[in-house]
């Protein structure tokens, strides 16, 4: 089955995506560094030179175009299940897993990484943590359509796989 991390940017999907992926024996694909690999830059320099709609376009292209194979984990862009499609197509193509964190505990790991992610430049913490609050708001409601829904603090991948298992999710 293909494993759909969803959350906010900094809830640890990469990280997650890596640790679970060794745990189940499949592969893990990070969907942000796909696109780079494809595009040839970074995220970050195709926001500011395209914008962000042509940037969600050329993921919600990548997501359903790229063949995972049968097993897999893949990590997701934070905006990506909001975005057309995407969280519809996600849950009927695999498990959406949402990695849920308070604006806080992103803003606390995000704070030194803001320069790599465009949405982020130019704020400061107060803002930075008011920018989140009102991104998960937004974003929230598509979030929420996962299948399971988990607490980012503390999450390590056996209590992730743990998880998919009492569920009966694999």
């Amino acid at each position: 089955m293909k494993i759909f991390l969803i959350g906010f940017m900094g809830c640890g999907k990469t990280t997650m995506g890596k640790k679970l992926a060794a745990k189940l024996d499949c592969p893990f694909f990070d969907l942000d560094h796909q696109i780079e690999a494809e595009m040839g830059q970074t995220i970050a320099t195709y926001f500011t030179e395209h914008g962000e709609a042509a940037f969600r376009q050329l993921e919600n292209k990548k997501i359903k175009a790229f063949s995972y194979p049968k097993h897999a984990v893949i990590a997701t862009g934070g905006g990506t299940p909001c975005y057309f499609d995407n969280i519809d197509w996600m849950n009927e193509n695999g498990l959406t897993i949402y990695i849920n964190m308070p604006a806080q505990a992103l803003a606390k790991r995000l704070e030194k990484g803001k320069a790599k992610r465009p949405l982020l430049h130019g704020l400061d913490t107060e803002g930075l943590i008011s920018f989140i609050e009102q991104k998960l708001k937004d974003r929230n409601p598509f979030y929420r359509q996962a299948k399971l829904i988990v607490s980012g603090i503390g999450l390590n991948a056996e209590t992730l796989k743990e998880q998919i298992n009492a569920q009966q999710l694999l």
